[in-house]
């Protein structure tokens, strides 16, 4: 292992990790107001735009497998500026989309390099700070990461108001350079493996059985769910899926190594991670087609009325690290997934008179949970591995995460879709669009809730000590590589 960290002192590397973060972040945070927007000016409907978030967190879940072969073969720090400036060059492409075919396909190019950049600046923090420091490290990579949409919506809903969506863009071009600039004087290089080879067979299985899924998903509801396109690409898609586990399990060189989920600690991290996730992209999905569709609100007082909860939970972020080395992951994670519970179910009340204190406190509330679970559960997960694997341990939970939000917003979309119709039929005429919608928002709140609730149990598990057998095993598979 090559390493030079002796010019690498704590807040330097947290600077230069924070501006990458932040900014591949922030770029999924604004465009989530705008939406209905981009539906008015492409003239396109809710199944189409919803691509521009599927499609880019679809290719952040593809490109994940690879990038702890990538960092281990070139360096974490090459890999993760290379990350930045292609990013901020996809950034400016996106200013010049001619319609939303384009747009989308920009965008997935775009979540290719997000993808990239978020797991390899957690792997920095866990391999280039030292151990006693990396709890409050991963608390501060939590600031930057719930900033961003703390202020991302905001941010987002002003400059589409008053100067096009085409700003949206325009913000990740300044922040992109100084990301680059900040990463190449703070970070230090080093490089953990060489002589790696590309399980080249893994990685198409791994772009087709995904994409296989997640166009099925999302086409459902144009298709049908018993119609021959929607079962066929799904049995492709989990046929796929398997070889691709199987091979995994087989080779010397695994794109993933799926053996980590020896490691009891890590996979229930891992299952409650997920949760967070689909329930975290299940509000931002739907509360601003709820308040801009439903109570015809304008994009600004959309962000406007999530700027409270998205502070708090940034606000938060730094003290739940504080209070992990004290409390450890049980009691956050906890209290995190009980808030969650609670306020998904009342935001499934959501009507046509709803009140603004109503929704302001209940996506506050849900935002917490989400500070008070994130960083617990992610940080149990990555310690319950040896850190010379924390790299295939960040790629594979970011595949994992990833792969679950891109399949959650299509499927939240279709059933939205199909659940809007169906109260439309049933519903006595005359009935505006604005009643079934809202009434399909709650079904999808509702579903939400019961996601929620089934990982409770869960959280019991992270109790046990993170020293267990499957460590040891993972760390003797992960050393064949």
């Amino acid at each position: 292992m090559e390493k030079d960290t002796a010019t690498a002192p704590f807040w330097h590397v947290m600077f230069a990790v924070f501006f990458g973060n932040f900014m591949a972040i922030l770029s999924s945070t604004t465009i989530n107001v705008a939406l209905p927007v981009f539906m008015d000016d492409f003239h396109a409907d809710i199944a189409t735009v919803q691509w521009m978030m599927s499609g880019f967190m679809l290719s952040m879940g593809v490109i994940a497998p690879v990038i702890g072969f990538i960092g281990d073969r070139i360096s974490y720090k090459r890999l993760y500026v290379w990350a930045l400036a292609g990013f901020t060059v996809v950034s400016a492409l996106c200013m010049l989309a001619w319609n939303i075919e384009s747009l989308i396909a920009f965008r997935i190019l775009q979540g290719l390099f997000s993808g990239i950049i978020m797991p390899t600046t957690l792997t920095i923090i866990y391999q280039v700070i030292p151990k006693e420091r990396q709890s409050f490290g991963v608390s501060l990579w939590s600031v930057s990461a719930m900033l961003a949409p703390a202020f991302g919506p905001t941010i987002g809903g002003w400059l589409t108001e008053y100067f096009g969506w085409e700003s949206l863009f325009a913000l990740g071009v300044p922040i992109g350079v100084i990301a680059v600039a900040v990463a190449l004087r703070y970070i230090p290089f080093y490089r953990l493996g060489k002589g790696l080879t590309l399980d080249v067979p893994g990685l198409l299985a791994v772009i087709v059985g995904t994409a296989s899924l997640l166009t099925a998903f999302s086409e459902s509801s144009n298709w049908g769910w018993t119609s021959w396109e929607t079962l066929s690409l799904t049995a492709v898609g989990v046929l796929v899926v398997v070889y691709f586990v199987l091979r995994t399990l087989r080779v010397s060189n695994p794109l993933l190594n799926l053996r980590l989920f020896a490691t009891s600690r890590f996979t229930y991290g891992l299952i409650v991670n997920c949760t967070i996730t689909i329930s975290l992209y299940a509000g931002t999905f739907l509360v601003p087609v709820y308040m801009q569709n439903v109570l015809m609100s304008s994009s600004l007082h959309t962000a406007l009325v999530m700027l409270p909860g998205t502070i708090a939970m940034a606000l938060l972020a730094p003290v739940v690290g504080k209070l992990y080395d004290k409390l450890g992951p049980f009691r956050l994670v906890l209290a995190g997934v009980v808030l969650l519970c609670a306020s998904t179910w009342m935001l499934s009340r959501l009507n046509l008179v709803s009140s603004t204190t109503f929704i302001v406190v209940w996506i506050a509330v849900r935002y917490i949970g989400v500070a008070l679970s994130n960083m617990p559960v992610t940080n149990t997960a990555m310690k319950a591995v040896p850190s010379q694997l924390s790299g295939q341990a960040s790629a594979l939970l970011n595949w994992i995460r990833q792969g679950t939000a891109a399949l959650s917003v299509s499927i939240f979309s279709t059933l939205l879709t199909s659940r809007t119709a169906d109260h439309a039929k049933h519903a006595p005429a005359p009935t505006s669009h604005a009643t079934p919608l809202s009434l399909g928002i709650h079904d999808i709140f509702v579903i939400g809730t019961v996601l929620v609730a089934l990982t409770l149990p869960l959280t019991l598990l992270l109790r046990q000590r993170s020293g267990s057998p499957g460590a040891a095993a993972a760390a003797s598979a992960g050393g064949s590589r």
